[in-house]
């Protein structure tokens, strides 16, 4: 199966919160309410720094992935 880069999560006991999932490496969770992030993978000393370069970009490309598809339900 292959799956999409992006998936949206929800669930009822945090109605409020917007989970995106991201399902390529390095794979997590993202809250775009807070921005608060949990990782599926577990990463050595030089990968944190790597990480943190690129989590601004992972972080856009969530709220953009999210953006485009509120837009397709809206349509």
């Amino acid at each position: 199966m292959e799956l999409p880069r992006f998936l949206m999560g929800d669930n009822t006991d945090h109605p409020d919160d917007i989970f995106v999932i991201h399902t390529e490496y390095p794979r997590f969770i993202i809250n775009l309410i807070n921005d608060e992030v949990e990782w599926f993978e577990e990463f050595s000393k030089d990968d944190e720094q790597d990480l943190q370069s690129e989590m601004g970009s992972l972080i856009e490309a969530a709220s953009e992935f999210y953006d485009r598809e509120i837009s397709r339900y809206e349509d």
